[in-house]
């Protein structure tokens, strides 16, 4: 069964009483942007649909989650265990980034992730950069990966690792010719 995006949105919207004019103004979107994905006639890359959800607010784990479970105390994860929160959006269907989850986020305050990067990936440029309240860090495991974190640049490879506040706008490029691979955590989580 394919997860709708927009009947989430729109019932995500509804529980927290907003309108889609009033999601539009917090989350700094136009009225159309949150119309057009509760249609489904729109769908949103990982960096607009996180902007829509901070204005709620919510993180792509919530919305993604099964609300009807109970939380998890699992402690050990395969593999296969991760949540794939990229598979279930339009950049995902690129293949060009994948964030897979360690557990369950409802009773945690760090997310832990396994991120993948395709050649030529790239979260976004100016204007669009991610930025959050969080604070980040993580170890590159495979492959190049460009990052910038306010107005510094550094290429990280295997064994390198960054440390840094997540409301400074930064972005994550893979430059090389192979995948990057790195794992990472984030409190709060925000994805």
């Amino acid at each position: 069964m394919e997860f709708d995006v927009g009947a989430r949105l729109r019932g995500l919207r509804e529980k927290h009483g907003l309108s889609q004019r009033q999601l539009a103004q917090r989350a700094g979107v136009t009225n159309g942007t949150i119309s057009l994905i509760e249609q489904n006639r729109s769908s949103p890359s990982i960096a607009s649909l996180r902007k829509v959800l901070q204005g709620i607010p919510s993180t792509l784990a919530d919305f993604f989650g099964d609300e009807t479970l109970p939380p998890s105390e699992q402690i050990f994860f395969k593999s296969n265990d991760l949540l794939e929160l990229t598979s279930k959006i339009a950049d995902a269907r690129k293949g060009k980034i994948s964030f897979r989850q360690v557990g369950d986020l409802r009773n945690r305050s760090l997310q832990v992730l396994h991120e993948r990067y395709e050649p030529g990936a790239d979260t976004g440029s100016q204007p669009h950069m991610l930025q959050h309240e969080s604070e980040e860090g993580g170890v590159v495991i495979k492959g190049q990966l460009e990052l910038t974190v306010g107005t510094q640049t550094q290429l990280l490879g295997p064994g390198d690792a960054y440390l840094f506040d997540s409301r400074i706008p930064h972005r994550f490029r893979n430059v090389g010719d192979e995948d990057c691979e790195l794992i990472s955590a984030c409190t709060p989580p925000y994805l």
